[in-house]
C-alpha cells in the first residue's frame, strides 16, 4: 500500500508546528548579505510592519550544492541547510554551523518556505542579537584602572582607586562611584580581589532582601541560600530547599535578579519545568518572559573578568 501523502493545507499545518530551541547561537556567515531586488521594483511594502510582498512573482528560492538553499526574506538572502528526515513537523535550529531546517520528506519546498515566511521575525530577531552579541566580543574589554565602569545592578558605577596604608572599600550611591583604598604598590590582582569580594558581599544582601519576598508569594520555604560562581547556570534549587544562585547576578537589573530568584522558588513546587512551572512562576513573576529574554540576551555580555 502506498503511503498516504498529506494534503497541501495539511502539510502547512503540520509545518506551523515549530520547534523551539532555548538557546539560539547565530554564526557570522548567517549575518543576511543585502541583495538587490529586480527592476522594476519587485518588493513593495504591503503596510502590514516589515512585511514585504511581491507584486509580481520574481525568484525568491536559490539552490545551492549538497542540502544548502537559500531565500530572499525581506531583500536580505538567509542561507539555510536542509535535511530530511521521518519527523513529523518541521525543525528550525541555529547552530555554529548556522541555520538548519529539519523536515519530514513527504512536506514540500514550497511549505517549507511557507513556515520560513511565518518564522521570519524570529529568524531576524535572532541575527540582529547574534550581532549585537558579535559586537560586544569587539568592544575594548574592561581595564583596572581609575574611572572604570563597572555593570551593577543593570547600571554602571565608577572605580574609584585612592592609595592608603589600610585596606578598605566604600561605595558612594549619590556618585555611584565605589573606592578601593589600595596600598600605593598593590598589583592589578589585588584590585580585582576587593572589587569581586564587594559584588559578592552585594550579591548576597540583595539575594537575602528579595527571596522571602517570592518565598511568600509562592507559600513555599526554602532551607539555605549559597552564592554560586557556576559558568552555565545562573541558579539552582534542590528538594530539600536550598537555593544557590550565581553572585554575576549582581551585575543585571533587578527584575532579572527576580525573575531568577522566582525561578528557583517555584521549584519547590513543581520541581520540573511542564506548563505548570511556568505557570507558577508567572503567578508572581507576570512578566517572566520579558525576564528572562532579557536575561538570555545579557548572557553573552562582556562581563568583568576577575
Amino acid at each position: 500500500m502506498k503511503p498516504r501523502i498529506p494534503s497541501i493545507g495539511k502539510a502547512i499545518q503540520m509545518a506551523l508546528q515549530l520547534d523551539l530551541f532555548s538557546d539560539f547561537l547565530v554564526p557570522d556567515k548567517l549575518r543576511p548579505a543585502p541583495v538587490k531586488a529586480p527592476a522594476p521594483n519587485p518588493l513593495k511594502d504591503a503596510g502590514q510592519g516589515h512585511e514585504l510582498r511581491p507584486v509580481a512573482p520574481p525568484p525568491t528560492t536559490f539552490v545551492n550544492s549538497s542540502n544548502k538553499r537559500r531565500i530572499l526574506i525581506q531583500d536580505y538572502l538567509l542561507e539555510y541547510d536542509l535535511q530530511r528526515s521521518k519527523r513529523r513537523s518541521i525543525g528550525f535550529l541555529i547552530n555554529e554551523d548556522g541555520l538548519r531546517i529539519t523536515a519530514p520528506r513527504w512536506v514540500t519546498i514550497a511549505d517549507i518556505e511557507t513556515a520560513i515566511q511565518e518564522k521570519q521575525a524570529w529568524i531576524l530577531r535572532k541575527l540582529t542579537e547574534r550581532r549585537e552579541r558579535t559586537q560586544r566580543k569587539l568592544e575594548p574589554s574592561m581595564t583596572w584602572q581609575d574611572g572604570a565602569k563597572l555593570p551593577y545592578l543593570g547600571g554602571e558605577i565608577t572605580l574609584r582607586i585612592a592609595p592608603a596604608s589600610v585596606i578598605g572599600t566604600h561605595f558612594q550611591s549619590e556618585q555611584a562611584e565605589l573606592i578601593i583604598n589600595l596600598p600605593a604598590d598593590a598589583g592589578e590582582q589585588q584590585l580585582k580581589d576587593r572589587v569581586q569580594a564587594w559584588l559578592q558581599q552585594e550579591a548576597k544582601r540583595v539575594f537575602n532582601e528579595r527571596l522571602p519576598v517570592f518565598a511568600e508569594k509562592l507559600n513555599v520555604r526554602y532551607q539555605s541560600m549559597a552564592l554560586s560562581a557556576a559558568a552555565t547556570r545562573w541558579g539552582s534549587c534542590t528538594s530539600q530547599g536550598k537555593i544557590r544562585l550565581n553572585w554575576r547576578l549582581i551585575h543585571f537589573s533587578p527584575m532579572i535578579i527576580d525573575y531568577v530568584i522566582a525561578h528557583e522558588l517555584a521549584h519547590l513546587r513543581e520541581m520540573n519545568h511542564s506548563p505548570r512551572f511556568w505557570a507558577t512562576v508567572q503567578s508572581v513573576f507576570p512578566d517572566f518572559e520579558i525576564a528572562r529574554q532579557n536575561l538570555r540576551q545579557h548572557a553573552g555580555a562582556n562581563l568583568p573578568i576577575f
